[in-house]
């Protein structure tokens, strides 16, 4: 039986991969703090094995698991929070923790290390589709950490013998999305009744479910290229008011959206499609969800949380 490891296994992402490998009969370790409020998002299974591990402290897995491993999937990242790009010294500590897990993995006897980077990492970019390819130049302490850190776990994965992979995420939303994404906060205004405020919303967006996203990683860990980059999106792009009307459509349809009712943000990004061509060549994957199906299941699940 394939054996693996997830860090961030509690977050949206890395809960929906946990699911997935599961539903493909693997046996999942999950690294998660141990005061946790998330633990919930993990249901018993008969093949998950919860490891009590915070990220400060990834070197300490191999002493907590004491089994040999085939995939390490590194999704934990700390300070994500509003406050993400407010202090270059909480993100920066992040390379530390990635390497720390690339050990950890290497320790376990993993085949592979798969990383979580991100669109920041590209910076602010004017083109129609942004591929692994294209021109690094974050802007922020949050992409300057992704990148480093992606390219340390590279290097520090060669030089201990081991394959990595680095999947840059973009707009990623769905069940145990953050209360304060423009997604998950727009339903909240929708389902109380209140219309919201919206930039024009003609900006091109790229969402992507986040059981497609847990899927996509699933793929990447067993067919993905040994040193690769892949962008992971829809690979599909609509003006941003779209997404708010199926929203409203799919929470409260009899609500108006306050469309137009702020300006701009400074250096606003107007375009932002993944181009999910070599991820989709190398590893098959094409996502399963439309935006407004996804969209709907969010919505229920919204609901049914927040049933008092």
């Amino acid at each position: 039986m394939k054996k693996i490891i997830i860090t961030g296994s509690t977050s949206m992402i890395g809960a929906a991969l946990v699911q997935e490998c599961l539903a493909r009969g693997l046996l999942v370790y999950a690294a998660v703090r141990e005061d946790s409020p998330k633990l919930f998002r993990l249901p018993p299974h008969e093949r998950l094995r919860i490891i009590h591990c915070p990220l400060e402290e990834l070197e300490r897995l191999p002493d907590l698991i004491k089994d040999s491993c085939d995939t390490f999937y590194h999704i934990a990242w700390g300070n994500t929070g509003a406050s993400r790009d407010k202090s270059v010294q909480l993100q920066s500590n992040n390379i530390q923790y990635t390497l720390d897990a690339v050990r950890a993995a290497k320790t376990l006897g993993c085949r592979r290390f798969i990383g979580a980077g991100s669109q920041a990492e590209y910076g602010v970019l004017d083109r129609e589709r942004i591929g692994p390819g294209a021109p690094v130049s974050p802007q922020t302490p949050y992409g300057v950490s992704k990148l480093a850190a992606g390219k340390l776990a590279f290097l520090l994965c060669r030089e201990l013998g081991m394959e990595c992979i680095w999947p840059r995420i973009f707009s990623v939303y769905g069940i145990h999305d953050k209360e304060s994404s423009m997604i998950m906060s727009s339903i909240e205004k929708f389902l109380g009744g209140q219309p919201g405020e919206f930039t024009p919303g003609e900006q091109r967006w790229d969402y992507l479910y986040s059981k497609d996203a847990g899927r996509a990683y699933y793929l990447i860990g067993e067919r993905g290229r040994d040193g690769a980059v892949y962008c992971v999106g829809s690979g599909k792009a609509r003006l941003l008011k779209e997404y708010i009307y199926e929203m409203r459509d799919a929470a409260a349809p009899g609500v108006r959206p306050g469309i137009g009712k702020r300006p701009y943000p400074p250096g606003a990004v107007m375009n932002l499609c993944a181009d999910i061509s070599t991820l989709t060549e190398d590893v098959g994957f094409v996502p399963e969800y439309t935006f407004e199906r996804g969209i709907k299941e969010t919505v229920e699940w919204f609901k049914e949380k927040n049933v008092k």
